[in-house]
């Protein structure tokens, strides 16, 4: 029987908040071989677990030789032709969060939109007799955004190593690359244009549709995901207990979710004036409660991932 395969990120900041996300969620990450291993186990999941590259995890995904892994949307989005056929991402993670854009030199005072490159990139040609050079790793979703905004007087410069210096040392014109404040852009003299924006990515535990999903596959996503969506209702909400009966007109008014006569379960944003309420009504003293886990009966992320694999399958 074919085990779950996922695939964790090797090294650096992602490692790092992946395995904390994991963590959180209730499982421990271990790496065989130290830390130049590149195998690993999830306590509590009976899995198959590799660390990689996360370019290397997104092509995992996207041929179908891993289940799951934590990778950014970025490179599943330029590396798939048909991303939506190939992977989907089953949570968004809240870590790792960029955006890739289109910069240009900050000399280019004329040039603050994707029409103006449009333009720009006509003269350019028309006055030095080549086209426009555009520096990037993510060679599809340039092709892709330029095409939708009618640029088509450019190449592309395949970049291997830093993007946005390929301007100052001559090396291209233009660049599309990932930014999470924007400092080293700035630090390099670039803008990022008014609608230059491509994709705001973040990480995200995405699954492959073209995976075979045999049953024992299945059930350890199961439970990983049973318990990333109780985690998440936990962050969520809090627990309220209350010294006497709590009234079913306070139900209503916070909507609450009542474990027992004396506690709720409430939205956390709300939990503050449920509490107070409950306390003017003599029902004090209220305790506030920060669940760990609340399992729910249904996991819709879940579901909603296994009806797509089974609708590309």
């Amino acid at each position: 029987m074919i085990r779950l395969t996922i695939a964790i990120p090797s090294k650096g900041r992602l490692k790092d908040n992946a395995e904390a996300w994991l963590k959180r969620c209730g499982f421990t990450l271990k790496q065989k071989g130290g830390a130049r291993g590149y195998q690993g186990e999830i306590s509590g999941l009976d899995a198959d677990v590799m660390l990689l590259s996360a370019r290397e995890i997104a092509l995992g995904l996207i041929a179908g030789d891993i289940h799951i892994g934590i990778t950014g949307q970025d490179l599943l989005h330029d590396l798939s032709s048909s991303v939506d056929a190939d992977v989907a991402a089953i949570r968004r993670l809240g870590f790792g969060g960029a955006n890739v854009v289109v910069a240009t030199p900050k000399a280019w005072l004329d040039v603050s939109t994707m029409a103006d490159l449009e333009a720009a990139a006509a003269l350019f040609r028309q006055r030095h007799g080549r086209r426009l050079r555009v520096a990037t790793k993510y060679l599809r979703l340039t092709r892709d955004f330029f095409a939708s905004r009618s640029v088509g007087e450019y190449r592309i410069v395949e970049s291997a190593g830093a993007t946005e210096a390929a301007p100052a040392s001559g090396a291209a014109d233009v660049i599309v690359d990932i930014t999470s404040t924007g400092a080293t852009l700035e630090a390099n003299g670039l803008k990022v244009l008014d609608d230059g924006l491509i994709l705001a990515s973040e990480a995200v535990l995405a699954g492959a549709l073209k995976a075979d999903w045999s049953e024992a596959a299945t059930a350890a996503l199961t439970k990983l995901l049973n318990a990333a969506e109780a985690r998440a209702a936990a962050d969520s909400r809090r627990v309220l207990s209350a010294n006497g009966s709590i009234p079913d007109s306070l139900i209503g008014e916070f909507a609450l979710e009542r474990l027992s006569e004396t506690r709720v379960i409430c939205e956390r944003g709300n939990a503050g004036a449920a509490a107070d309420a409950m306390a003017q009504a003599g029902l004090g003293p209220i305790t506030v409660g920060e669940p760990d886990f609340i399992f729910g009966n249904e996991n819709a992320v879940l579901e909603n991932f296994l009806q797509k694999t089974k609708t590309v399958c």
